[in-house]
């Protein structure tokens, strides 16, 4: 019975990692090659991608490896590129609740996309959550893997044109915001998301503004769960 549910929840998952096996085979593919042309050896890739599983991390450890021993610089520019994860912990405290052994796993594999899929998929009742959430981890994890190792093996012979990639991320972080709104009956913390963001746009300048406006978010969001906790207490 729990073999059964469990080829459910995969069979279920796969289709939602689909549009993601393309898009992380096309990037784990150039971070490879990346790797290559820098001088590194097929393993590097391959070993980061398992390790770190953190795209815009891994791009920017090529120059950290090639430069000066300096792991507070790197431990600081880790900390501020994936500041983001700090809200995407927030926003799934309650859909990793009771998942088990698998939450560790949940927690250590959650990016962006995996995040999005979990965040906002209609997991059908008869199908167990933990394992759908697991699944969509586990191949999303496996794709970028596998496309950095073909990557970092295909290297010599691989070229192509990357111009404009990185507006992918942009694309896919709208796309989160618009499903999060339609979802929600209330949009208090999206408006305070965006409030927060257009005043230190405009305190902070277009290059400074993502720390104070992460920063202020997490505080606002975390006083306002304080609050709903104290308002149920109350009315309890």
């Amino acid at each position: 019975m729990k073999v059964e549910m469990i080829k459910k929840a995969f069979r279920v998952a796969f289709p939602y990692t689909v549009p993601i096996f393309a898009g992380f085979w096309f990037l784990g593919l150039t971070y490879g090659i990346f790797m290559h042309a820098a001088g590194f050896s097929f393993w590097y890739p391959a070993l980061m991608s398992l390790t770190i599983f953190a795209g815009s991390v891994e791009f920017l450890t090529v120059p950290m490896l090639l430069g000066p021993f300096a792991p507070l610089s790197a431990l600081a520019i880790t900390l501020m590129v994936n500041a983001r994860h700090l809200f995407y912990g927030i926003s799934m405290l309650e859909k990793f609740r009771g998942t088990g052994w698998k939450k560790p796993y949940l927690i250590y594999g959650m990016c962006d996309e995996s995040f999005s899929i979990n965040f906002t998929a209609h997991i059908p009742a008869e199908v167990d959550r933990g394992w759908f959430m697991f699944f969509v981890t586990l191949l999303n994890h496996i794709y970028w893997f596998t496309g950095a190792l073909l990557g970092g093996l295909c290297g010599a012979w691989l070229h192509f044109n990357t111009a404009g990639l990185d507006f992918v991320m942009t694309a896919m972080f709208v796309v989160i915001f618009f499903e999060n709104w339609r979802q929600e009956e209330r949009h208090e913390s999206s408006l305070w998301g965006l409030g927060i963001s257009v005043v230190s746009l405009v305190v902070f300048g277009a290059g400074h503004f993502i720390i104070p406006a992460m920063l202020g978010i997490l505080g606002v969001l975390t006083w306002r769960r304080g609050r709903r906790e104290m308002e149920g207490e109350l009315v309890k």
